[in-house]
């Protein structure tokens, strides 16, 4: 077992795992697992830059989560940034904030890197299936990933639908976010969703696999109130499978209410009230396009990804010693 240390910063959320990690046989034992809502990519669509205010809100992170990476003392440590990051134009102000703090360089990866990492992250532990492959989509704040493969990444595609990106771009005004949105703002939604199901179709073969599994805060929350859940429970939320019927219930309901209404929600992360709507909506157009009747929801993903391909890493450099 090697300890390492994984951060996933994002469009909404940054995310720390420090954890003993077994690249060989997919064991993964957690010290630490932490998330805080940064919003790092604050108006990045609109703006192509990093806001002042979510630069510190991230680096305020970074520097607490660099006290709990040195007291379980954690061999190396990864840091990756994704979709804001990679679409920043001050994306160099970005990585030498984290430099001077983490003391590693963040690693701005691409949606394949992103999307390889996913898959890892979800399915190591679900093992192979016969004759079958799994769909990961890694529904995130930017963008979704879409993987089909079994033992290993067979197809990826990487496509700006995340539900920081949509609820900015249709649901907000001139700094007001609609409450509730309108129909006609839903529909709107609804569309750039459905161009980018065409456009990852492109490459991903999205009907083919017969296991979807779902990842990400959008899911996990939606999977949350479908549960009826008092307050969020990752044990209870990791690997349960939630029928279609429930995740269109649940994404009308969330779409057509208020802002205290979500807010009212107990599994809802104060975060997500104003992007939930979005992401509930992301989960439920890919149900539709693809058939699936129920998703397998993990709180397993691209965070456990990068751990395992840390260890992997430390593994070889001491193999070769």
């Amino acid at each position: 077992m090697t300890r390492v240390a994984a951060i996933d910063c994002g469009t909404n959320s940054i995310r720390l795992l420090v954890a003993d990690a077994h690249p060989d046989t997919g064991e993964l034992v957690d010290l630490d697992r932490r998330m805080k809502i940064v919003r790092l990519g604050q108006g990045v669509d609109r703006t192509g830059r990093l806001a002042p205010e979510a630069l510190e809100r991230t680096f305020a992170a970074c520097r607490e989560y660099a006290a709990a990476i040195k007291e379980h003392g954690a061999e190396r440590v990864r840091f990756v940034a994704t979709s804001a990051s990679r679409d920043a134009e001050n994306r160099d102000e970005f990585v030498s904030g984290v430099l001077d703090i983490l003391g590693v360089e963040p690693e701005v990866i691409t949606g394949g890197q992103e999307a390889a990492y996913s898959f890892t992250g979800a399915t190591k532990e679900l093992g192979p299936v016969d004759g079958d492959s799994y769909l990961v989509v890694d529904i995130g704040g930017g963008s979704t990933e879409f993987v089909v493969g079994a033992d290993h990444v067979r197809a990826a595609r990487s496509v700006d639908i995340g539900c920081v990106r949509l609820t900015e771009r249709h649901l907000v005004r001139d700094g007001v976010i609609s409450d509730p949105p309108t129909d006609t703002e839903i529909a709107a939604i609804r569309a750039d969703i459905e161009a980018a199901l065409d456009l990852a179709e492109q490459t991903v073969p999205l009907r083919e696999a017969r296991t979807l599994v779902g990842l990400a805060g959008s899911v996990t929350t939606v999977a949350a109130i479908a549960l009826g859940l008092s307050e969020y429970d990752s044990a209870a939320i990791h690997h349960s499978l939630i029928p279609y019927d429930r995740v269109q219930e649940i994404s009308t309901r969330l779409l057509h209410a208020t802002h205290a209404e979500r807010a009212a929600i107990p599994v809802m992360h104060p975060g997500r009230v104003d992007v939930i709507g979005a992401g509930a909506l992301v989960l439920l157009a890919i149900m539709e396009r693809t058939g699936a009747q129920e998703v397998v929801v993990s709180e397993h993903d691209i965070l456990d990804g990068i751990a395992f391909s840390v260890a992997e890493e430390v593994h070889a450099a001491g193999k070769n010693d």
